[in-house]
This record gives structure tokens, C-alpha cells and sequence, in this order.
């Protein structure tokens, strides 16, 4: 593994919370890794595991999904949503062979800009100590591979 790996994180956010956290890390010139790659949603209900898949797809080394604490979800339910479907996305993500600590669910409020600037040092340490997914990379070889036998089962 390369010393100079540096991990390409995604942060699905959402816009009411977590995001306005990250952004009082940002405006309050609190120090944290520059890894994270944000993507605001309004919601972190509105999140499908389709996103998450895609993400490590595309060359995502780890991700984030943030939201409002338990109870303070502006839609009411939608953080419950993605606390459900984040023990299902982890559990799909290991049949996949990922290991589970490239997914992260957290809890952050407007107010919390250094927890999210913490969060985001945790995460970045984590998946530089797991290396590189390349998972995409993988995907397309398996994509090839699988063409190639399709092509040779049709005769092509």
C-alpha cells in the first residue's frame, strides 16, 4: 500500500443538520481533513442504498451519511429511514466483500461543527488505515471478464 494514499470520502449530509455543521466547521476555521467530498440532501431518509453502492463504485474509499440526532428530523421520520436501511446497506456492503467500517452513520446538529470536524478526522484515519477500495476498478475487470465469457458463450 502507497504512504501517500489519501481517502476519497463521500458525505451524503442532510441539508437541515448536518451539513449546516459542517459548514460551522468551515466558517469557524476548525482543522479537519479535506477528504470528504460533501453531497447535500435534504434528507438523510431520501438516501438509497443505490447511492452508496454507486458511490464506492465510482471510486468512493468510504462514506459518510449524516443527518439530524434522533427526534429532530425536520420530516419528522426520515433519520429513522436511514438508520434502518444503514444496518441493511452494511449488512449488503459485507456480501460484497467491503469491509464495514467504510460506511459510517452519524449524528450531527447545526451547532456541532467540531464533531463533525472530528468525525470526518476519524473517518479519514480509519480508511487510510484500510488502504485503498478500488472497488471500481474491480467492478469493470469483473464487468470485462464477464462480457468475455458472454461473448464466448454466444460464439462471439
Amino acid at each position: 500500500m502507497s504512504t501517500n494514499f489519501e481517502p476519497r470520502i463521500i458525505g451524503f449530509l442532510c441539508n437541515w443538520c448536518a451539513y449546516s455543521g459542517a459548514d460551522l466547521a468551515g466558517t469557524s476555521r476548525m482543522v479537519h481533513a479535506p477528504n470528504v467530498r460533501v453531497v447535500r440532501m435534504m434528507c438523510t431518509g431520501r438516501i438509497d442504498s443505490t447511492f452508496v453502492v454507486r458511490a464506492f463504485a465510482a471510486g468512493a474509499d468510504g462514506i459518510i451519511i449524516a443527518g439530524c440526532h434522533p427526534g429532530d428530523c425536520h420530516y419528522s421520520e426520515g433519520n429513522y429511514k436511514a438508520m434502518r436501511r444503514f444496518f441493511l446497506m452494511k449488512k449488503m456492503l459485507a456480501q460484497f466483500g467491503l469491509e464495514p467500517e467504510r460506511l459510517r452513520l452519524e449524528w450531527v446538529s447545526a451547532g456541532e461543527g467540531a464533531k463533525w470536524a472530528k468525525v470526518v478526522g476519524e473517518m479519514t484515519e480509519a480508511i487510510r488505515s484500510l488502504g485503498p477500495l478500488d472497488w471500481g476498478q474491480n467492478l469493470i475487470v469483473e464487468e470485462h471478464h464477464e462480457q468475455a465469457q458472454v461473448g464466448v458463450l454466444l460464439g462471439r
